[in-house]
């Protein structure tokens, strides 16, 4: 039965899903050990793809008009092929998780904040995880090993082995 965490394909998917969203998002969780081992390899495959996309970006100039009629000139960053392919993959195997707003912050201080981030796991993803993996990967000559899982020992309810998976 190993694989299957014993439940069907959709469940399954769904939990891995929700569980590689909230290990991105806040870095480390709590969990079965068999969760935890099922997690891994697919929380690895996410970020190798980010990883091997995330500089792929093209720069153009647009021109615009602004209020006064004037035209003016601006530079647009778009994502490139590889890295829109990637993308969408990764939001396919994700759930997109939203900002919250921080229990001092303003109401306004939260909209100036997340006014242009409409998938913020994602922009997490391609802007924190990716490049701070893909730097790691240049200084220790290696790639892959992005998660580390510790054994916690049995919960005391039903006796499961319990674990906490973590980006490392």
């Amino acid at each position: 039965m190993s694989g299957k965490l014993g439940r069907p394909a959709k469940e399954r998917v769904a939990l891995l899903r929700n569980q590689a969203s909230q290990l991105l998002w806040y870095g480390r969780i709590e969990t079965t050990l068999a969760k935890a081992k099922e997690l891994q390899p697919y929380v690895e495959k996410i970020i190798t793809k980010a990883v091997n996309t995330f500089d792929d970006n093209i720069e153009t100039e647009v021109v615009k008009k602004n209020a006064k009629g004037k035209e003016v000139k601006t530079t647009a960053v778009k994502d490139g092929v590889k890295k829109l392919a990637a993308r969408r993959a990764i939001m396919s195997r994700i759930y997109d998780l939203q900002e919250v707003k921080g229990f001092t912050e303003s109401k306004s201080a939260f909209k100036a904040r997340t006014k242009d981030v409409k998938h913020p796991l994602i922009e997490k993803i391609f802007n924190e995880i990716a490049p701070k993996y893909a730097q790691r990967a240049e200084e220790l000559k290696q790639g892959g090993g992005y998660t580390r899982i510790y054994q916690l020992g049995e919960r005391r309810g039903d006796g499961a082995e319990t674990a906490i998976i973590e980006l490392v």
